[in-house]
């Protein structure tokens, strides 16, 4: 993975992405998909499924559709700046994203056979709008929960793109199968967050810093439960990385670090990762991930 040194100059785009839950055996475990490694936008890296906000997001029909009205939308992320629209759109995004992307469907009475039948018929060519129509379906807004907001920054992203992205938690409906589409992503796992970390650091598996840090941060909880209940105990908090050059090596601050301009940390993770040999890492090992790190280290 390379990080960009050069400033990125194109325009923001909204973006939404699904962090989906589940109970396991040994705890909470995450979905993740591995992007096909041609893509432009993190080729090979593992994933929360999502994608950028299309303008058809907007056009949903949201009073058939949508089980919350777009004002109850707009109060749950916290964004006064954004129209009730656009918040709307954000949600409608991150539902379609991860129908398209996982094959789940977030939906009143969508069990596994509906889910199936809608993944077929998106398969076959129909749009989002066209198939939540047919089958007369109205998603579930109210099982996304806002989770954190990440913005590109113009310089030091390991993409050339930049996305201000909505990451919202969800547990995934029982009785349906997440997998992978074979064409946007070609391997899809349910891991612990520690395990996902723990391969990570192995160099099995490639990661971007939001997913890092997010894994970092649900490894402090146990259950689907718990994760939930913390996010809904407060705001998303929104993420601006910024770099910094700390002895020749480039590293990557987040809020809460004595080097970023936000001096209240915004997740309970590192609040700096260093560039090392390709890819990013806290300074002081594996452990750090898990630990509670000293603001300024």
């Amino acid at each position: 993975m390379e990080l960009d040194t050069e400033p990125a100059h194109g325009p923001v785009r909204p973006a939404a992405s699904v962090v989906m839950l589940r109970d396991g055996h040994d705890g909470l475990e995450v979905f993740l998909l591995k992007r096909h490694g041609l893509s432009d936008v993190l080729g090979g890296v593992y994933v929360f499924p999502g994608g950028k906000v299309d303008p058809e997001d907007a056009m949903l029909d949201m009073r058939a559709h949508l089980d919350l009205p777009p004002q109850a939308l707009h109060a749950a992320l916290g964004e006064p700046e954004l129209d009730q629209l656009e918040a709307a759109a954000l949600h409608v995004a991150a539902l379609r994203e991860a129908f398209e992307e996982s094959g789940v469907l977030y939906a009143h009475g969508a069990g596994a056979q509906q889910a199936a039948a809608a993944w077929e018929l998106l398969r076959q060519g129909h749009s989002f709008d066209e198939v939540l129509r047919a089958m007369s379906l109205r998603l579930q807004a109210s099982r996304l929960q806002p989770w954190s907001r990440w913005i590109t920054p113009v310089i030091g992203a390991v993409v050339r793109k930049r996305f201000d992205t909505r990451f919202f938690l969800a547990s995934v409906p029982e009785g349906q199968l997440a997998r992978h589409d074979d064409h946007e992503a070609t391997e899809s796992v349910w891991l612990t967050p520690r395990t996902a970390l723990r391969q990570y650091w192995d160099r099995a598996i490639e990661l971007a810093p939001p997913q890092i840090l997010g894994l970092a941060h649900l490894s402090r909880h146990g259950s689907v439960a718990s994760a939930l209940a913390e996010a809904r105990g407060r705001l998303p908090p929104t993420i601006r990385p910024e770099v910094i050059d700390a002895d020749g090596t480039r590293v990557v601050c987040y809020p809460g670090d004595g080097q970023h301009s936000v001096r209240e940390r915004a997740l309970p993770a590192p609040t700096r990762l260093h560039y090392r040999d390709r890819r990013m890492e806290p300074s002081t090992g594996f452990e750090a991930f898990f630990a509670d790190p000293d603001p300024a280290a």
